[in-house]
């Protein structure tokens, strides 16, 4: 074996001290965050990225390891994507290749086409806490005002060590992207505070537009995006394409906007694009 170096020489306790003040460093930036999007899907990953895009600070919190959701996979475990226009202007904005498989339909390759979506929402300063959960929410005078998180794995744990304490951050909107679950929405369900009808059965062709349409604030200092929608006021699943979580994103980030511009007592600005 050589003796000649290829890599700087750096001690095990400084990659610990890197990992330790960095990874600290963006946690006690966004205890305090514009925006806390829950759900790394499709519809949270552009709904943070819009945001992002447009100055604000922007915390997405994703249960999982990994960012994505279901776009990775499209459906049946086949790593298509479909999405119906005008959706498609998302792949072209992102650079993603794309065939017309009929009139109005798209499809392309998942992989790519979610690979793209994480690194734009990177590319935007969108910062990430991944596997980790949002137990519960702030509530003030009926008000969501932030998260209360966990690292995922300790939901894991036997009940008798689970004395794991949550920590709280706050937020001036809240968005939900957890999808079918409405995980978000849920927590203020099962306090009486939001009824939420259940999602309706497969309608793929209705679907897409009913679930932009009832993007929005469902609650105070909540928004509803991506298939939470569906589940909250019971609009029709619609299966493996997407059109609808790429505009329901952009929609959701536009109701944002204005609620925050609002707060701040400001006009009302367009701070992100048109879906």
């Amino acid at each position: 074996m050589s003796d000649e170096r290829v890599f700087a020489s750096v001690k095990d306790a400084d990659v610990t001290r890197a990992i330790l003040s960095s990874f600290t460093e963006t946690l006690e930036r966004h205890v305090s965050s514009d925006v806390v999007v829950v759900g790394a899907g499709p519809a949270g990953l552009v709904c943070a990225r819009e945001l992002a895009s447009g100055g604000r600070k922007v915390l997405l919190i994703e249960r999982n390891n990994y960012l994505g959701g279901g776009f990775w996979i499209g459906g049946f475990l086949m790593n298509k994507v479909t999405v119906r226009h005008p959706a498609q202007e998302q792949f072209n904005r992102l650079g993603v290749r794309y065939d017309k498989a009929c009139e109005g339909l798209y499809v392309a390759d998942a992989p790519e086409a979610c690979s793209k979506l994480i690194a734009s929402a990177c590319d935007a300063g969108v910062s990430v806490l991944n596997m980790t959960t949002v137990e519960d929410l702030i509530v003030r005078r009926r008000r969501v005002s932030g998260v209360v998180v966990n690292w995922t794995p300790v939901g894991a744990l036997p009940r008798q060590i689970t004395c794991v304490d949550p920590i709280s951050i706050e937020a001036k909107v809240v968005v939900d992207a957890t999808g079918h679950d409405a995980a978000v929405c849920e927590k203020l369900a099962r306090r009486g505070l939001l009824e939420m009808a259940g999602m309706g059965a497969m309608d793929a062709e209705n679907a897409e537009d009913a679930v932009l349409a009832g993007t929005g604030e469902v609650f105070p200092g909540i928004i509803a995006c991506g298939m939470s929608v569906s589940t909250v006021v019971g609009t029709p699943r619609m299966g493996p394409t997407f059109g609808a979580m790429l505009l329901s994103g952009c929609a959701a980030a536009r109701a944002a906007g204005r609620i925050l511009d609002a707060s701040m007592g400001a006009p009302a600005r367009e701070t992100v694009r048109a879906g």
